[in-house]
C-alpha cells in the first residue's frame, strides 16, 4: 500500500475514534467553550479536539516514515507540538494571547529552520549567507502568518478543519506529481486527521478543536507550503502555488486585517463576528452555506495552484495579479456585507 494512502487511512480512523474519549476528557476537566456575545453556539462545547488530530497525525507518521525521512518529520512534529501545547494552554486561560503570536509561533518556526525546512525564494537573487538569512526571515514570517491565520479561522463549526482538509488534498496531489514522498505522506496524514475530526465538528459541532488544534493545523499547512517543491515549474510558479492552495485563509486574514485596521482595531487581538464566513452567512447563505462556500473557494484556489504549476513565468505573473485583484474585490464586497461590529477592547486571537 502506498505510504500516502496508508497515512490517510490511519489518521482518518485514529482521529474519528480518538475524538470520543478526548471529548469526554474535555468535559471532565472543564475544558469547554462557553457561549458569549461573539460566539455562534448557544451551549458549552468541549474543546481539545486538536488533541485527537494531533494524536492521529503522530500515529500516521510513526507507522509510515522510516529512515532519514523520520528524523526530519520528527523535527516538524516538534514544532507542531510547541504550537499545539501553547494553544491548549491559551484555551485553558493560562497564557496571554501575545505569547502565542510573539513566542510560541516564532519558536516553532525556528525549530523548522534547525530541521532544515525553510523558504527558497531569495536564493535566485543572492548567494551564500545573505540568501539564507533573508529566506530564514521569510520562513518565520510565513509560519507565523499562516499559523495565526488558521487560529483566527476557527470561528464556525467545521470551517477550519474543512479548509485545512481541502488544502491538504492539493498539497498531497502536487507533491505526488513532483515525486515528493514526505510531503505527500504528511499532507495525506493531515487530510485524514482533519476529515475524521469533521465528523464531530461539522454543524452542529459536538466538539471544537480549540486554539491548540487550529494552530497545529496552521503550522502543518505552513510547513507543507515550505516543503513543497515544483521541480519542473519556474521559480514564480513554485512559490505562488502554496499561496494559492492557502488562498482561503489568506483571503479571510486579509479581510479581517483591513477591516479591523480601518476601524482602529488590532487585527489579531480584537475577536468578533466579522470574518468572511460570518458576512457570507449574514448575506443569506446561513452557517452551513457559508462554510460550504469556503470549501468550494478552497477547491478553486487549489485548482489554480495546479494550473499555475504548468505555466510559464508570464502566465504565473498574470495569475498572481488576477488572484490579488480577486482578493481585493472580495474584501471590498464583503466590507459592505452586514456584520457585528466590535468595541475597541483587545482580547485573545480569534
Amino acid at each position: 500500500m502506498p505510504a500516502g494512502l496508508l497515512a490517510f487511512l490511519i489518521a482518518l480512523f485514529a482521529s474519528f475514534m480518538l475524538t470520543v474519549p478526548v471529548r469526554a476528557l474535555a468535559l471532565r476537566v472543564g475544558m469547554v467553550d462557553l457561549p458569549g456575545p461573539r460566539k455562534v453556539h448557544l451551549r458549552p462545547i468541549p474543546l481539545l479536539g486538536g488533541v485527537a488530530m494531533y494524536g492521529a497525525v503522530v500515529l500516521a507518521v510513526l507507522f509510515t516514515f522510516t529512515g532519514p525521512a523520520r528524523s526530519q518529520i520528527m523535527g516538524i512534529l516538534t514544532g507542531a507540538t510547541i504550537v499545539a501545547a501553547v494553544g491548549i494552554l491559551d484555551d485553558r486561560g493560562w497564557l496571554h494571547h501575545q505569547v502565542k503570536l510573539f513566542i510560541g509561533m516564532p519558536l516553532a518556526a525556528c525549530v523548522l529552520l534547525i530541521t532544515g525546512v525553510h523558504a527558497q525564494v531569495f536564493e535566485v537573487l543572492f548567494s551564500g549567507r545573505t540568501a539564507y538569512i533573508l529566506d530564514a526571515i521569510l520562513t518565520v514570517i510565513f509560519v507565523v502568518g499562516i499559523t495565526a491565520s488558521f487560529s483566527i479561522l476557527d470561528h464556525m463549526d467545521g470551517l477550519c478543519a474543512g479548509v485545512a482538509a481541502t488544502a491538504s488534498i492539493f498539497f498531497a496531489l502536487l507533491a505526488y506529481l513532483n515525486g515528493q514522498t514526505l510531503v505527500t505522506t504528511l499532507a495525506a496524514a493531515v487530510l485524514g486527521a482533519a476529515t475524521g475530526f469533521l465528523r464531530w465538528n461539522f454543524k452542529p459541532a459536538k466538539i471544537f478543536m480549540g486554539d491548540g488544534g487550529a494552530m497545529f493545523l496552521g503550522f502543518l499547512m505552513a510547513t507543507l507550503g515550505l516543503k513543497l517543491r515544483l521541480e519542473q515549474a519556474n521559480h514564480i510558479s513554485a512559490w505562488l502555488a502554496p499561496l494559492l492552495i492557502l488562498g482561503v485563509t489568506i483571503f479571510d486574514t486579509t479581510l479581517v486585517t483591513i477591516s479591523r485596521s480601518r476601524r482602529g482595531l488590532l487585527p489579531f487581538a480584537t475577536p468578533g463576528k466579522d470574518h468572511a464566513a460570518h458576512r457570507l452567512s449574514n448575506l443569506g447563505l446561513g452557517h452551513r452555506g457559508a462554510v460550504l462556500l469556503m470549501y468550494f473557494l478552497g477547491l478553486i484556489t487549489g485548482g489554480a495552484a495546479i494550473l499555475v504549476s504548468y505555466l510559464a513565468p508570464l502566465g504565473a505573473i498574470l495569475i498572481a495579479l488576477l488572484a490579488s485583484a480577486v482578493v481585493l474585490t472580495g474584501v471590498a464586497f464583503l466590507e459592505r456585507a452586514p456584520y457585528e461590529r466590535q468595541v475597541k477592547k483587545p482580547a485573545t486571537i480569534s
